[in-house]
């Protein structure tokens, strides 16, 4: 990501994807890698109806849109397999239990990235908190932290 500063996913969910200017579509959501709880990639769901994956690192974050220099970073469903086994969607992740050092800090609203994916901060019951490796965001599967 380029040329922003940290922003609410939410923010980041509201920007159209365009190639060269043109949009191709807009996310709708934002993976999350639970391992190194680091933002990874967008689910776009493109002009043609369907969801394609957009890894953050290939993306220009901009004020008024992300900008792809090529369509051929948008990844098809059957090449998702790695990103599909390390990564949870943020819409499943909200409203989960948040804590910071085994102390219950509230349900998880929203996350801050920085420009290279990296959470700064989290948004639980709707006040920003700084992130570190003591959060944890309690899943379905497993407990979310960084190590």
């Amino acid at each position: 990501m380029g040329g922003v500063t940290p922003l609410p996913a939410d923010q980041l969910l509201a920007l159209p994807v365009r190639l060269h200017g043109i949009p191709i579509g807009r996310p709708v959501d934002l993976l999350v890698d639970l391992v190194d709880m680091k933002a990874v990639g967008l689910d776009v769901l493109c002009g043609d109806d369907v969801h394609r994956f957009l890894p953050l690192p290939t993306a220009s974050v901009y004020d008024e849109e992300i900008a792809i220099r090529s369509p051929f970073v948008l990844l098809e469903e059957d090449q998702l397999v790695f990103y599909r086994e390390r990564t949870a969607a943020l819409a499943t992740l909200r409203g989960k239990d948040v804590q910071r050092s085994g102390r219950l800090l509230g349900v998880l609203d929203d996350v801050v990235v920085d420009r290279d994916g990296t959470l700064v901060a989290i948004v639980v019951d709707e006040q920003q908190v700084p992130f570190d490796e003591s959060v944890r965001i309690e899943t379905d599967r497993r407990s979310a932290a960084v190590s």
